[in-house]
């Protein structure tokens, strides 16, 4: 007897199990059913972007990349990358990359020691322009330099300049200092034959005096 009544108390929590169900159900399919719950998130279908537009909220600028990505799900295949040089614009020609000088770390090895602090090159400043405004603190400029030929280098490299004249204070000839490269290797004319040189140069004041 205490056998058949807990199969009926079983048969009848099944029932009303299926009843909550349904109706959560229902509620959270509707915007009323979600009010009336007190939370909850509405149903969606799985890639339709209601919730997430990666073109409007991942900032794409319209290329639908993640939006392709996104709707299309397992199904998603990566398409090879396509630049200016696949599809030129039209009337556009392409000519051969610059690639005289990638011989020069193509062995893992760099070119060095090309000169050395006391047997130098001699360099010539081609041109120089200032990067801030002139209300800024310190300068920052931009520097050109002609190279003596067979003088490379590669990306990453520093270049130790020693600027002319003597020290003010030692009378001694003025250390070398080092800058990195800001060039490639074939410098910013194009020529394989030039540096250039961000150099920031700092300006102290003494509180007390005022003087720079």
């Amino acid at each position: 007897m205490a056998m058949r009544a807990f199969y009926i108390g079983a048969a009848v929590a099944a029932s009303s199990l299926a009843n909550i169900q349904s109706a959560a159900l229902a509620f959270t399919t509707t915007p009323e059913g979600i009010k009336k719950a007190g939370a909850g998130v509405p149903i969606a279908a799985p890639g339709d972007l209601s919730l997430f537009d990666p073109n409007e909220a991942g900032k794409l600028q319209g290329t639908n990349e993640l939006r392709d990505r996104v709707s299309s799900g397992s199904a998603f295949v990566v398409a090879p990358p396509r630049t200016i040089v696949d599809a030129p614009p039209a009337g556009a020609e392409v000519g051969e990359a610059q690639h005289f000088l990638e011989h020069l770390d193509a062995n893992g090895e760099l070119p060095l020691n090309f000169a050395k602090p006391q047997s130098p090159a001699t360099a010539a400043v081609l041109g120089r322009a200032k990067l801030i405004d002139d209300d800024a603190p310190g300068d920052i400029e931009h520097v050109v330099m002609k190279l003596p030929d067979g003088f490379h280098y590669v990306e990453g490299q520093s270049l130790s300049v020693i600027p002319p004249g003597a020290d003010a204070k030692t009378g001694r000839k003025h250390k070398p200092r080092l800058y990195s490269i800001a060039s490639t290797r074939y410098g910013d004319l194009l020529d394989g034959n030039t540096v250039s040189l961000c150099v920031r140069r700092a300006e102290y004041h003494d509180p007390v005096t005022g003087v720079v």
